[in-house]
């Protein structure tokens, strides 16, 4: 298995996964023509796409989806509710397929599980890819942590956590009060803080990977993050950190 992240931030979010030549995308917030390039930078071209799963509406995660799925002629994934929500925004599209949060589906040795998180949006989802020797989690938009969350990161060997922001920062920075409310609330994103518990909450000695996503351009610095991963990550797991403008190079996992 195979993890990219072409972007991760909080104008474009975008990654990829490959498994025995089978590949998927996992949001599109990138324009079409650099999702283009920075996944042939990072290191999966000569793979055909099968599929595309959207997280949420938020245009952040969907901006190119509709560019990107008629560009290889291929279905968009997500809950119903984040189909409806995103129709008016993506345009005309070769399919759409309902993957409620709950329920997965198998391509070729994989299969993608959503489930349900806490955001903002309609009915947004996190991804659980499971493939023969290893589970990958990803939980990029969510403002609290749950049981349910736990238990589908729990057993993972490879996670991309959001970490979005600093509370210091996010409180004493330049955003409006309301719109500091909002990404502070239950619905909005994951602290360094709080995703450092959650992390500690689901680590365990078969942790391989965790990316660090979706992180605040204004209310975080990877420094930050990186410190708060470490401290309940221990040594043995390799600490990526996701950025806005360039992609990451392919991750086997």
């Amino acid at each position: 298995m195979r993890l990219g992240v072409l972007a991760s931030g909080s104008r474009g979010n975008a990654f990829v996964i490959e498994h025995d030549g089978c590949m998927v995308f996992i949001d599109a917030g990138l324009s079409g023509r650099k999702h283009t390039e920075r996944l042939l930078e990072s290191g999966f071209g000569g793979f055909f796409p099968r599929a595309l799963f959207i997280s949420h509406e938020h245009s952040d995660h969907i901006k190119g989806a509709g560019i990107v799925a008629r560009k290889w002629n291929i279905p968009i994934y997500g809950s119903s509710g984040t189909l409806n929500a995103s129709m008016g925004k993506l345009g005309k599209l070769p399919g759409t397929e309902i993957l409620e949060n709950g329920t997965g589906v198998d391509f070729g040795s994989f299969t993608v599980n959503a489930f349900s998180v806490a955001h903002d949006a309609a009915d947004p989802s996190g991804f659980v890819i499971e493939w023969s020797s290893g589970k990958l989690g990803i939980a990029t938009d969510l403002g609290k942590s749950s049981p349910l969350v736990e238990d589908n990161l729990t057993g993972c060997s490879a996670m991309v956590l959001e970490f979005n922001h600093d509370e210091n920062m996010l409180w004493e920075g330049s955003y409006p009060w309301n719109l500091k409310q909002r990404i502070a609330s239950t619905t909005g994103h994951l602290s360094n803080s709080a995703a450092s518990e959650l992390l500690g909450a689901v680590y365990h000695k078969d942790l391989k990977v965790c990316v660090l996503a979706h992180l605040s351009q204004e209310n975080n610095l990877p420094h930050l993050a990186e410190k708060a991963s470490r401290e309940v990550a221990g040594g043995t797991v390799k600490i990526h950190t996701g950025m806005q403008d360039k992609p990451l190079p392919a991750m086997d996992l």
